[in-house]
């Protein structure tokens, strides 16, 4: 509890699950990873490192199952989307800062949420982490203080719905994530059945961390030039078919060259927690 109060507000947790789930066309609060619900395990997440924590949901909600034998927070307005619980949560208690985070965070760990928690700067506006693909701020895993209400207020009554780019707008502090695939959000029924798969493979197999680093087409591919990943893999084959499930790269194994804490390997090297892994695609021109 002692790292859940940093100095000034006392520090309260939000679960986002009051969305349509559309694209995933069943509702992510209610997915279960491991026979636990996403919801279930959002919620244990926060036990011990908030003051209190509530659901976010609509009015419609409130007596479903799975959120009601939670404390709740209704949507005072409509179709305002994870902007309109944080100002509900907000309204609720003016006094809290708010780790804000969504239920569709299936890698989402405790270790991600300590070091977000460890660097919060009450005299900002927000906290959050930096995107490791853009560099942009990712909203549904931050920090709001009570200062960020009014402003948050105003972005709304003008038309603003993404929290993103109100954070953007703001004095907020970014920070890079420990692990960046702790923040990966699950929308489709595909990441569904592949966050899971990975998830699955991490219980029987072990989880380690891999460092990795891209280059070109596979950078752009990716998005990002290296990456901190958790897996099961245990070669740098395995790791690259389970990458390759995540960015649909175009380049086969057999292009590729892939070194091992700066030293080029065979592709079954058994990989230990904490290796460093580079893939290297074939170098264009003569």
């Amino acid at each position: 509890m002692s790292a859940a109060i940093a100095s000034g507000a006392p520090l309260y947790g939000l679960v986002l699950a009051g969305g349509h789930s559309s694209r995933m066309q069943r509702d992510k609060a209610t997915l279960e990873y491991q026979g636990e619900s996403q919801l279930e395990r959002t919620m244990a997440l926060l036990d011990g490192r908030v003051t209190q924590a509530f659901v976010s949901v609509r009015a419609a909600q409130q007596a479903d199952s799975h959120r009601s034998r939670y404390a709740l927070i209704v949507d005072e307005q409509q179709d305002l989307g994870p902007c309109g619980g944080i100002l509900a949560a907000q309204s609720r208690h003016p006094q809290a800062a708010w780790l804000v985070l969504a239920c569709d965070l299936p890698f989402l760990d405790g270790h991600t949420l300590d070091h977000l928690i460890a660097a919060r700067a009450p005299e900002r506006p927000a906290t959050a982490y930096r995107s490791a693909r853009d560099g942009l701020p990712e909203p549904l895993c931050a920090i709001y203080e009570p200062a960020s209400h009014a402003a948050l207020l105003r972005a709304v009554q003008g038309g603003q719905r993404c929290p993103r780019k109100f954070l953007i707008g703001t004095d907020a502090l970014l920070i890079d994530p420990p692990d960046p695939r702790a923040l990966e959000n699950v929308n489709t029924p595909d990441e569904f059945e592949r966050a899971r798969a990975m998830l699955a493979g991490g219980a029987t197999a072990g989880s380690k961390r891999i460092a990795v680093q891209y280059y070109a087409l596979l950078r752009e591919q990716a998005q990002c030039s290296g990456e901190t990943v958790r897996t099961a893999a245990g070669t740098p084959n395995e790791l690259y078919r389970e990458l390759n499930s995540r960015y649909r790269f175009t380049l086969p194994p057999e292009l590729l060259r892939v070194a091992v804490n700066a030293e080029f390997a065979d592709w079954s090297h058994p990989l230990a927690d904490g290796d460093s892994v580079v893939f290297i695609p074939p170098v264009a021109g003569g």
